[in-house]
């Protein structure tokens, strides 16, 4: 079991807290690490455009004029692709990027990453953090106790609304739930801020 500090909301030392080796010391592969990060911006991506065909251009329910007697070639519909304001032949249509890896696979590389965070020492243990006021002053104090400047991810167990409203106007601060955890937010942030509630709920979901 690895041992570190434990972090009140002001910044000092007031205990001691185990983290389990299963998941807080475990050497990944790099080339794991960036497979599960790659699936995870795939999976962020948007579909490309969409062009309507002309079954779903509105209208065209009849026929422009009748089939014979006009002088006129046939038309079958005035949202045929050679009209204008008619449907699209060929164009482009929405298409997913999504494609997903072993749950196994998946777990590794977020232990991985949970575990390089410890190794460098950029991964802190607080014992709660709870605010009573939606201010971005008090946001910026707790911070600053623990010596945390931008580019820090807080890990929580459940989602605080005063602590989100808190944390928004702060550039390069992320709140999330421990059950959300994903390696990709894990290696962008440079600090990892995490109650202990919230190391609790990570060790199931990893476990």
């Amino acid at each position: 079991m690895a041992e570190i500090d434990l972090y009140n909301s002001k910044g000092k030392i007031i205990d001691k807290v185990l983290l389990p080796d299963e998941i807080f010391k475990v050497k990944v592969k790099d080339s794991v690490l960036n497979e599960v990060v790659k699936m995870h911006l795939a999976n962020s991506r948007m579909g490309t455009a969409c062009t309507k065909t002309k079954g779903e251009v509105s209208g065209g329910g009849s026929r422009p004029w009748r089939q014979k007697g006009t002088g006129r070639a046939r038309a079958g519909s005035n949202r045929s692709p050679l009209w204008r304001h008619g449907g699209v032949t060929f164009g482009p249509r929405p298409r997913s990027f999504k494609y997903s890896l072993p749950k196994k696979k998946k777990k590794l590389a977020l232990k991985g990453a949970l575990s390089s965070k410890l190794e460098a020492g950029e991964l802190l243990v607080i014992d709660t953090l709870e605010l009573k006021e939606p201010k971005t002053r008090i946001m910026s104090k707790f911070l600053e106790g623990l010596k945390v400047k931008k580019s820090s991810l807080i890990i929580v167990a459940k989602i605080d609304k005063l602590l989100l409203r808190a944390a928004r106007n702060i550039s390069g601060i992320k709140v999330m739930v421990g059950k959300d955890l994903n390696v990709y937010d894990v290696l962008k942030y440079k600090k990892i801020v995490i109650t202990k509630e919230a190391v609790s709920m990570v060790k199931e979901v990893l476990g």
